[in-house]
């Protein structure tokens, strides 16, 4: 019986292939050199094959007693059953994605790390066509790790001089938003504002003026920043314009200013209305105790992660989950709660050892 079986999926297989090999321009081109020369023994192998499949199910319909009809219906079946299930595992694996989708996204270990994840998060997105996008970097200086506890006593214009401006220089320097950009492009950079620590920065392609990036460091909701980002994305058309670092979380953070009666309504027009998504972003912030870092990087969902420290004083970044939305701290929790090596708290683990 089990050689009986085998030969019916040995005819299922034979009449597919039988089929795909006269119909598929691939099959056709991939096989070219064994074709007959002319069309007419190119039928004529046709033929032979389609009798020896009606000779295979006439053997199999005599070995177990069944009439032909019945063992071409068992073999339309089986094929139909395995297009089917092939069918369900492609839709179920489309389904499964979305949940977890980044999964090969990692915590940079570097300042250097960080630039080079943005850079491929951004590309990732221009050629998906999002030519206005937001970065947000986690601030750090060249000596920093992202153990590091950054403090700003020079406000923005430290955090521009010491973390923002070298990140965003780098960032410009390794885009590359198309594979005819061979050489480094020239990062210029312009302060805008410097009590706000605001700057425009430049990256003038070598291959030309169509390749050109251009990112705002630090813009606020003040009008001017408004009118500068509208100049500069009327200026930029399809070419890449990023914000990086803004000061503003939502259109909310503008609130009422009666200084500037429309103020949110324009930032709505110029900014969100635009686009200018979340393309990457790198988040440190502290939950139930614990150090963490979520991170978007196009296309990907969020991706969160909490340090775990071992005996000899390393820690390392432990991947708690993702979401679709910014993760917020009762998610935070909840996922810690429910992983054993966050059983107990910081200091209990601590003092434990």
């Amino acid at each position: 019986m089990r050689f009986v079986y085998n030969i019916a999926a040995l005819l299922a297989i034979y009449t597919t292939e039988t089929t795909a090999f006269v119909s598929s321009p691939r099959s056709a081109m991939t096989f070219v050199s064994s074709l007959p020369s002319t069309m007419d023994d190119a039928a004529v192998e046709a033929q032979a094959l389609r009798d020896k499949a009606a000779q295979l199910r006439a053997e199999i319909a005599t070995m177990e007693g069944k009439t032909i009809h019945e063992v071409e219906s068992e073999a339309k079946e089986k094929k139909d059953r395995e297009i089917k299930a092939a069918e369900e595992r492609k839709n179920r694996r489309a389904n499964e994605v979305p949940l977890d989708r980044g999964r090969m996204v990692e915590v940079p270990v570097t300042r250097d790390d960080m630039v080079a994840q943005a850079a491929r998060a951004v590309e990732r997105a221009y050629r998906d066509g999002v030519t206005r996008q937001t970065v947000r970097f986690f601030l750090l200086q060249e000596k920093d790790s992202f153990t590091s506890s950054n403090q700003w006593p020079g406000g923005a214009q430290q955090m521009y001089r010491e973390a923002a401006k070298p990140l965003a220089r780098e960032l410009l320097r390794s885009i590359r938003v198309s594979s005819e950009q061979i050489l480094s492009p020239v990062v210029k950079d312009q302060e805008i504002w410097d009590f706000d620590g605001s700057a425009l920065h430049s990256a003038e392609a070598q291959e030309g003026a169509k390749f050109d990036v251009q990112a705002l460091v630090f813009p606020n909701t003040d009008v001017k920043y408004i009118k500068d980002i509208e100049t500069i994305d009327h200026d930029m058309k399809d070419r890449l314009f990023l914000l990086v670092n803004p000061f503003w979380r939502s259109i909310d953070s503008w609130g009422i200013n009666l200084l500037a009666p429309g103020a949110k309504k324009k930032a709505q027009k110029v900014i969100f209305d635009r686009g200018f998504d979340e393309t990457y972003v790198c988040l440190r912030f502290s939950c139930r105790g614990e150090e963490c870092v979520a991170i978007k990087a196009y296309p990907y969902d969020w991706q969160i992660f909490a340090y775990l420290e071992d005996g000899y004083g390393m820690e390392t970044p432990i991947r708690l989950g993702c979401c679709k939305e910014e993760p917020k701290s009762e998610l935070v929790t909840t996922l810690l709660n429910g992983r054993p090596e966050f059983k107990f708290s910081k200091n209990m683990r601590q003092m434990s050892r």
